[in-house]
């Protein structure tokens, strides 16, 4: 769900508030006709009595006593129209104060409720010894008192929400006010400036936000500034091969017979050779970034992968005079992970092996589960690397001073530290068992 705060607060706010309104109205229409109806109930009592009270001292209730008592009556309680009835004992009617209403007789005391002429009545009954007097009011006159006295309430109830909505919005737009500057100070930060943005300029509550916010521009300018490093090396190390193919090209043309021509031939093939491989480097490691596709994660077996990259480098082993061969544990040694991106790491392996093994030397790719954790082996009888080269290596671009003779591109390593991370193993050096170089490629275990 999208679109403003400032706004969603405001119509949830009224919308809760228009709903406590209309609540209160109905509960005071509620309570109004409940209690107006006691106040009625009392009215129609002493109305009743007031009409009794005037009968003759005989006990007799007469029509001229009567004629002089009810004009009193009706002064004191005129604010209401009541009808009034009074009935001698036997069921005959004396007297009606509305010939239209037949009320019917009644032998009991006390308040009823009854039907006449259509409509619904409160009838208020007194037994006397010589007669009856009733007093009754239409149904429809208390509902309507009470409506009219209601709807006074609501003018003033949709003045007060109106007052509410606008100090409602005003105080929103002062609490709110933190958001925009923080918004402001994250519009400020572009590419070229990344710095943190101060918490102590923030409250509390938008420190967790914008503690957020500060480390992803720590991270965004932590990778931008390896994008630009990368660029760079790549810029620089891509300027020697294309200029040794440019000389190579330049002896090949000035080759006077065919034996140099064959030379130089064979030299721009091979450079040609280096350029291709230092490129398809680069690119496995600009596809290794940050902004890398998520990994493709089946179940493989690191045996199959063992045996798979022995396969694919053997001719080239074998035109080396390099022993190469896959040493597996006797388990099946089972990972989880993205198949393409772990044959580029052990590629990259079995490469820099083969380079840095001299001819009638031995390169084995192992596989060994140590503690349930599965580990990905790669030894060579190559000059090794120095311990406190150990950690440099790792690094983009870098060789080792033992190995600088060979046509590497410093790329193979940083690459396959690149895949390990991604897959939450970590890449080990150590010395192999004949004096040579192994890589450990450790695992999670599964």
């Amino acid at each position: 769900m999208t679109g403003s705060i400032r706004r969603r607060v405001i119509l949830w706010a009224m919308g809760a508030l228009a709903l406590g309104a209309s609540l209160l109205v109905a509960g005071a229409w509620w309570v109004m006709s409940h209690e107006m109806g006691e106040v009625f109930e009392d009215n129609l009592k002493q109305v009743a009595l007031a009409v009794a009270n005037h009968h003759g001292t005989s006990g007799t209730l007469r029509q001229p006593r009567l004629a002089q008592a009810l004009p009193r009556v009706y002064e004191e309680y005129g604010k209401f129209e009541f009808v009034t009835q009074v009935w001698a004992r036997d069921g005959v009617r004396i007297h009606t104060s509305d010939e239209s209403v037949s009320l019917p007789f009644l032998t009991r005391s006390g308040l009823s409720t009854v039907t006449a002429n259509g409509e619904q009545w409160y009838l208020y009954t007194i037994v006397l010894e010589d007669g009856i007097v009733q007093a009754a009011q239409l149904a429809t006159e208390r509902a309507a008192l009470a409506r009219e006295t209601t709807s006074i309430m609501i003018v003033p109830a949709l003045v007060l929400l109106a007052v509410l909505a606008g100090l409602l919005a005003y105080s929103l737009q002062r609490a709110l006010a933190p958001l925009s500057q923080a918004a402001r100070d994250v519009t400020s930060r572009n590419l070229q400036s990344l710095d943190p943005i101060p918490l102590d300029s923030h409250p509390p509550e938008l420190h967790l936000l914008v503690g957020a916010i500060n480390d992803l521009m720590a991270r965004l300018g932590a990778a931008m500034a390896q994008q630009r490093q990368f660029v760079a090396d790549a810029a620089h190390e891509l300027r020697t091969p294309i200029a040794a193919l440019r000389l190579q090209l330049q002896l090949l043309e000035r080759a006077n017979g065919p034996a140099q021509r064959e030379t130089a031939q064979a030299e721009l093939a091979a450079g040609i050779a280096r350029a291709q491989h230092l490129v398809e480097q680069l690119l496995q490691l600009s596809r290794l970034g940050p902004d890398a596709p998520p990994l493709r994660v089946d179940e493989l077996s690191l045996d199959d992968l063992a045996r798979a990259v022995v396969s694919q480098f053997s001719a080239r082993a074998e035109q080396r005079g390099v022993d190469l061969g896959a040493v597996p544990c006797g388990a099946d040694v089972r990972i989880r992970g993205d198949s393409q991106q772990l044959t580029i790491l052990a590629n990259n392996l079995v490469d820099n092996a083969l380079r840095h093994t001299p001819p009638g030397g031995r390169v084995d790719v192992a596989t060994a589960i140590d503690a349930g954790q599965p580990s990905l082996q790669v030894s060579d009888t190559g000059p090794g690397i120095a311990g406190e080269e150990r950690d440099r290596v790792f690094d983009r671009f870098y060789r080792s001073a033992d190995t600088s003779g060979t046509s590497g591109s410093g790329l193979g390593l940083a690459i396959v530290k690149a895949v390990a991370q991604r897959h939450q193993a970590t890449v080990t050096l150590g010395d192999a068992p004949e004096g040579g170089l192994r890589v450990t490629v450790a695992f999670p275990a599964a």
